[in-house]
Order: structure tokens, then C-alpha cells, then sequence
């Protein structure tokens, strides 16, 4: 009776969960590819900010909507302010508080591009500081004088607390640009005006693109198409010639900092002292293969010395401008991949190296922050598992402490008095946790552990594989598989590759970094495999530039050892192999599709390079060098050179507004097929850029994914 009793239960149980599995949901595509990180994005803690001068800190919901305060011992939060109250006590209209920023413990400044508010959280009173009737750009806010530093076109003006403007740039020559990025981002750029810590300065890149062709994209938006031209300086063609301008808003005077080389070598990483009396800014040479980090007087720009050289047979790329961890000495750290690996060095303004901070034989990202102290600095780094983003301290004197001990890719905020820190992250287990610790480590209070969105949909199960490059190196992938994988049965494989400089597709985060649609390709009975080679992003000087002057090549060896590697499982179908990719990953879908026609029968490339001379100068020449030093290799890397070996099925895509990987790309290609005879899939997205992005990167996706499952079959 009872063993009887034994096997109707079980059957119940079997019967039980396969009923739930059953009840599973089907991602669709256009939830996968618009609900990533709406829908099914992990709970966070959205724009968590420690309010200065206290253990307060604020976030806002999901929406910007309403803003919260707590503090690290309360178990509560308490609503401050809605966007409804805000607008109704200012006689604002603003949809929410993105870009809110707090100024001091009961004050925040926040705006929506045209108006700017400061309000104050005890009085529930504020004011309209800024206000615009046009529009403006990159505004830059001095938080100690209220002066609003911004462009308008191609200009620079300020408008100070008072309300008085002061015009710093006047050119009526449009070619001459002040206070946007310039370099078009490269060497981590990322904008074009710095303000003194005093307030008294305000610094701006300005760059002279007159001898930079123009170049046309197509509005089709008006009646009839009108041509919108940009300025692209191609490879081994014309520059821009860089200045660096610092105008002084007590003498209304400004002085302009020019290269000590050639004119259009680069000027990067500009940063004040903390003193406001010098900038530091490092010159790169246009090979990219020499840096000189130059400081200069801030009032005269009168050169003062050179701290330090730096040269490479393969490139030279400062990404990170100097940090001074004592707001009371002009001492800085300076991050230089010199030693194979970035690491921190401590240097005095006379060039003396005062310490090594940092001997790891991983790479530092970045500098977050330095302690109130001045006596320490907080980076993150890889730590010894390149998937990892970690968060550690290190001392003046080099002691360096580990401060996040879960794996993962952490997000990581200290507060103003040094005390508390907030550490978010994800790894592959972890949709989201995050947390407030003490500084010496120890818990202070549970913020939120997200749970799994996806819980209730049937998805594939994604995992984790090394592999060994031919030089020996460690490549790390990434495999998903469907939700019901049978190793028994045979998969068809889509490759997604990128492949490429500043860039790491597979890393210990939620969802080891993949996109959903992966997820839901899984589900469509695939194999989706992505692999990061060499030349790609985190992993150090060896492993990064073995692709210098091939570009390709390398990377191409190690998607290959890629395929041997899935050839080798048992279930995977090797007569039905497809890749994908967008930019680099779409030269590199292309370049394997011609260089190697045998491996795939279907590929999509978005938005391809498919010649590095018609690619730009920052970034072409620093991997390539310049197409007449270099010819052999630019030939090599072209698919035009390799068009002819066209077997499998190929689609290119293109936004016909692309301004980064200019459309003639893919017009000289489909033009080479053309005259070869060759027939291939060609579709255009009218009025995109770089990337296809919004509602219609459902019809991207659709298109994209139909394709290969139609052709690979």
C-alpha cells in the first residue's frame, strides 16, 4: 500500500511540475528587445545619491517621478517631493527629476535643458535660476557661484547668478567650435567646457575644422531631401587642429592653449588644480604612439614643464584626466598602462614620481572617487577575473584593500563625510542587490535584492565558457541555450559578435551581459554564442594590441578557435552556423563571411566598417596608422579585397543619417557586389544613426533574426 501510495505521488509531483512548466510564459521578441531594462529590468535603487553633509541619501522611483530620503540607521524612507508639488510651487513644468543633484544638504539644483532650478527641501521653496528661450547645449553648472557655463551652436557664453551673460566665444566662422567635445570622443572625451574650482575660470576645448571635409547625409524629412552636412576627417586625410581655451570671467580676457607639436596632434584630459593656478593637459602626437603630460599657468597659459613622456611601438591612449585626491595639494594620480597593465602612479607637479600606487597585473577602469581625508583614493578595477567590475582602496603610500568582496559588476557611491558607501551590483546569479556598508566594511542596511523578472517566462539558460587562444591567452564566451535543451538533438548556432577595442560583450553581471533577444533566439531552437577576442576591452596591453595595424585578423583566429570549439559539442549542428554583429561587429560579420567563406552559411552585418580609410582619423589611425604608412594592411583588412569568396547568404544594414560609421561603407561595398556579379541582401533604415534605436529596433531585430532563421537552414 504504501509503495503504491509512493508512485501515485510521484506521478502527481511529475505531473505537478510539468503543469508549472508548462504555465511558463512566452518571451515575444518585442518584449525581449523593448523590455530589457523596463519591464524586466532588476529593482535599483534609481539615481541613489548620498545628500552632502549628512548619513542621508536620496533616489527616485522608476519614473523620476517622486523623490525619497532615508538615512543609513532608519528602516523607512520618507517621500520629500513629487514632480506635481514641485511644478505647482515653482510654476514649473518639468516631467520629472532626471539630473537631479544635490548642492549642499538641503538644497538640489535640477533642469530640463531650458530651465534651471534650485530648491530647497526644508523650506519647500526654490527659484528659476536659468532660464532659455532657445535652445542650449551642453550646459555645465559652477556649483559654488551659480554661473551656467553652455553652447549655442557653435559658441560659448555663460550666464552668471546675477543673470548678467558674458559672450566667451563670438566666431561667425562655424568651421571654428568652442566648448564641445572634440577628437570626435575618442581618448575619453566626453565634453568640452571645465570650470575652475574657484569659479573664476571657465576652460573650453575649441577646434578648427576648416580644413575637414564636409561631409553629406540625407533628411528625407522635407519636401524635397535636403543634404545635412558633417564634418568627418577620414583616415590619413585632414584633422582638426585642437586649442584649448580658458577664459577668465573677472578680466573678461581669454587665452588660448595651443599643441607644443604639430597642430593637429591631440589635446586630451585637460583637468584644473585643485588650487585653480595650472592645468595639466596630455598632448598626443597624430600617430598616437607619443604622450607628453604638460602643465601650463591657468591665468597667462604660459608653459611650465613636461611631468612625463610616454611611447609605444603600438599606440599610446590617456584616458583619464589627472585626480587630485587633496583638495589642498597640487599632488595627482595619474593612470598609465606603462607597466602592461593601467595602474595608479602619484606624481608632484615638477614630474617627481612620489609613489607606484597600484602593481596589479590587472587593469584599473577608473578612478570613482578619492576620501575626505585626501589620504586615500577608491577605483575599480577587474580584479584577477576579468569579468569582474571590483571596487577597491588604495592609500598614499600604496597599501591597497579589497572593498567589495562579491564577485560581480559592482556600482559604487561613498558619501560626503567618508563614513558609508553604497554598493550595487549583478553577477550571473543576481538580477540586483544593493546595500550600505560602513567603510570598514561591515553591513550597515539591506536596500533591495531584486527578484529574477523573467522568473515566469520560458528563457534559455546562459552559461559561461574559456577558452584558449592560439598565443595561450584566456578568451572568455558566452553560450545560451533553449529552456528545453536536449543535448541529444542538434542546434543550429548564431555567432553575435563584436569584437572589437572598448568593448567586453561577456562579463559576471545579470544575464552575463546578453541582450534578451539572445534569450529569445534561444527559444526559436538556437545557440547563441559570443566570444570576446583579442583586441577587446579590460584585459590588458598584450592581450589589446596584437590587432595593431591588421585589424581583423587576430580577431577573426579567435572567433574561429570559437567555432572549433562548437563544432566540438555534440549537439550543436556544424552545417548550420550563422553570425551577427553591429559596428566593429559588423566588420567583423562581414569579414568572415569573405575571408572565411566556409564557416558561416548566413550572415547580418549592421552598420559595417568595410574599408578603414573611409573610417576616422582618432580612432582608424590608432589601430591602423595612416593608409600610406600602412597600405599592405588596409588592403588586407578591406572587404572589397575579399568580396569576390562571397558564398553564404548576407545582409548589410545601414541608418542612412550615420555619422560614426558613414553610410559610403556599405554604398562601396553593395557596389563591389554589384560589379562582381555577386548577389546579396542590402536594407536601409532612413533617417538613423549609428544604430537603429526606440520602437523601431523591433523591426531591426525582427528583421535581423527572420533573416537568419529563414537562410540557415
Amino acid at each position: 500500500m504504501t509503495n503504491r501510495m509512493n508512485k501515485l505521488f510521484t506521478v502527481f509531483f511529475v505531473l505537478f511540475i510539468g503543469t508549472i512548466w508548462s504555465q511558463k510564459q512566452e518571451l515575444s521578441l518585442k518584449d525581449a528587445v523593448l523590455g530589457q531594462y523596463r519591464t524586466f529590468g532588476p529593482d535599483r535603487m534609481y539615481n541613489f545619491q548620498w545628500i552632502p553633509g549628512t548619513d542621508s541619501y536620496s533616489y527616485v522611483e522608476k519614473t523620476y517621478q517622486r523623490l525619497y530620503k532615508s538615512t543609513v540607521k532608519s528602516k523607512d524612507s520618507i517621500e520629500l517631493l513629487s514632480i506635481q508639488q514641485f511644478n505647482t510651487t515653482l510654476g514649473a513644468e518639468l516631467y520629472n527629476f532626471y539630473g537631479l543633484e544635490w548642492i549642499s544638504k538641503d538644497e538640489f539644483t535640477v533642469n530640463d535643458g531650458l530651465h534651471f532650478y534650485r530648491f530647497n527641501v526644508d523650506t519647500k521653496k526654490g527659484s528659476l535660476t536659468h532660464s532659455f528661450s532657445s535652445e542650449i547645449a551642453n550646459p555645465k553648472l559652477q556649483k559654488s557661484t551659480g554661473s551656467l557655463a553652455y553652447t549655442i551652436e557653435n559658441n560659448v557664453s555663460i550666464t552668471t547668478a546675477l543673470g548678467k551673460t558674458l559672450k566667451v566665444t563670438e566666431n561667425a566662422d562655424k568651421n571654428i567650435v568652442s566648448g564641445q567635445s572634440i577628437a570626435r570622443n575618442e581618448f575619453g572625451i566626453s565634453g568640452g567646457l571645465f570650470w575652475s574650482e574657484n569659479g573664476n575660470l571657465l576652460a573650453f576645448y575649441q577646434k578648427d575644422e576648416s580644413e575637414v571635409h564636409d561631409y553629406p547625409l540625407l533628411d528625407i524629412n522635407s519636401t524635397p531631401g535636403e543634404l545635412v552636412s558633417i564634418k568627418y576627417p577620414m583616415a590619413g586625410q585632414m584633422s582638426e587642429k585642437p586649442k584649448l581655451g580658458i577664459y577668465n570671467l573677472k578680466t573678461g580676457a581669454t587665452i588660448f592653449i595651443e599643441p607644443r607639436g604639430e597642430k593637429d596632434n591631440y589635446l586630451t584630459n585637460f583637468a584644473f588644480t585643485p588650487d585653480s593656478k595650472f592645468v595639466i593637459i596630455a598632448e598626443v602626437n597624430r600617430d598616437q604612439d607619443h604622450m607628453w603630460l604638460n602643465v601650463y599657468e591657468a591665468e597667462t597659459g604660459k608653459f611650465i614643464n613636461t611631468i612625463l613622456e610616454e611611447t609605444s611601438n603600438t599606440w599610446v591612449e590617456p584616458e583619464h584626466p589627472a585626480f587630485f585626491p587633496n583638495p589642498k595639494s597640487n599632488n595627482f594620480i595619474w593612470i598609465s598602462e606603462k607597466s602592461g597593465f593601467n595602474n595608479l602612479y602619484y606624481y608632484d607637479l615638477d614630474g617627481l614620481l612620489l609613489k607606484q600606487l597600484t602593481s596589479n597585473d590587472f587593469v584599473v577602469k577608473s578612478i570613482i572617487t578619492g576620501s575626505p581625508d585626501g589620504k586615500s583614493v577608491y577605483f575599480n578595477a577587474t580584479g584577477p577575473n576579468p569579468l569582474n567590475t571590483m571596487v577597491y582602496r588604495v592609500d598614499m603610500n600604496g597599501s591597497q584593500q579589497l572593498i567589495t568582496n562579491q564577485e560581480g559588476v559592482h556600482e559604487f557611491l561613498l558619501s560626503s563625510d567618508g563614513k558609508y558607501f553604497y554598493d550595487g551590483y549583478s553577477n550571473h546569479y543576481t538580477p540586483h542587490k544593493s546595500d550600505i556598508y560602513a567603510a570598514n566594511g561591515k553591513m550597515i542596511k539591506a536596500l533591495i535584492n531584486s527578484p529574477d523578472k523573467l522568473s515566469n517566462y520560458a528563457t534559455g539558460t546562459s552559461e559561461i565558457i574559456k577558452l584558449a587562444a592560439k598565443d595561450n591567452s584566456t578568451l572568455y564566451g558566452r553560450i545560451i541555450k533553449p529552456s528545453n535543451f536536449d543535448s541529444s538533438k542538434k542546434y543550429p548556432v548564431l555567432v553575435y559578435v563584436y569584437g572589437g577595442p572598448h568593448a567586453q560583450m561577456v562579463t559576471n553581471s545579470w544575464l552575463d551581459n546578453a541582450n534578451l533577444w539572445m534569450h529569445w533566439m534561444a527559444q526559436q531552437g538556437y545557440l547563441v554564442f559570443t566570444l570576446d577576442g583579442r583586441g577587446s576591452a579590460d584585459r590588458g596591453v598584450k592581450f589589446e594590441s596584437q590587432i595593431h595595424r591588421q585589424l581583423g585578423t587576430i580577431e577573426m583566429e579567435d572567433q574561429l578557435s570559437g567555432v572549433e570549439y562548437l563544432k566540438s559539442l555534440s549537439y550543436v549542428d556544424t552545417n548550420r552556423l550563422a553570425v551577427h554583429g553591429w559596428s566593429f561587429g559588423g566588420f567583423m560579420t562581414s569579414s568572415l563571411m569573405l575571408r572565411h567563406p566556409d564557416v558561416f552559411n548566413v550572415g547580418v552585418a549592421g552598420g559595417p566598417v568595410t574599408d578603414w580609410k573611409y573610417y576616422e582619423i582618432m580612432y582608424g589611425e590608432r589601430y591602423m596608422d595612416r593608409p600610406e604608412q600602412n597600405p599592405k594592411g588596409y588592403e588586407e583588412a578591406s572587404l572589397l579585397t575579399h568580396a569576390g569568396n562571397l558564398k553564404g547568404d548576407l545582409l548589410l544594414i545601414h541608418g542612412t543619417s550615420d555619422d560614426v560609421v558613414v553610410m559610403q561603407h556599405n554604398f562601396v561595398l553593395v557596389k563591389k557586389f554589384v560589379e562582381l556579379g555577386i548577389q546579396m541582401d542590402f536594407f536601409p533604415y532612413p533617417m538613423h544613426k549609428h544604430n537603429v534605436v526606440g520602437k523601431d529596433r523591433v523591426h531591426l531585430m525582427e528583421k535581423v533574426l527572420q533573416y537568419v532563421i529563414e537562410h540557415n537552414k
